[in-house]
């Protein structure tokens, strides 16, 4: 039986990057979120989510990685195949609209 290839269009980001600052003089946690935004709708604090091609989702792990201390920092993406295929329940305010003023 051949193994079906799914494509993932949906993803969950959410980070922990440690508060220290990189060679180049900048905060890495800074440098994190502009590349997600890049990529993603900012969603809460460290969680971003939202429709992205596979060539993207490529191209924002490589660029996180050229950011990120692994030996510090923790990066995860959950793959679904599209907005239709997970159910979400909020409780309390939905920051979802508001858009962040952390740059």
């Amino acid at each position: 039986m051949k193994k079906q290839k799914f494509n993932y269009n949906y993803v969950f980001l959410f980070y922990d990057i440690a508060d220290e600052i990189s060679d180049v003089g900048k905060y890495r946690v800074a440098k994190v979120f502009k590349i997600c935004k890049k990529y993603l709708k900012h969603h809460q604090k460290s969680i971003f989510r939202g429709n992205i091609s596979p060539a993207n989702q490529i191209k924002l792990h490589n660029e996180l990685k050229k950011v990120i201390d692994k030996n510090l920092d923790f990066i995860s993406m959950i793959k679904v195949q599209n907005s239709g295929s997970f159910e979400e329940v909020v409780i309390g305010t939905n920051p979802q609209e508001e858009e962040s003023i952390f740059i």
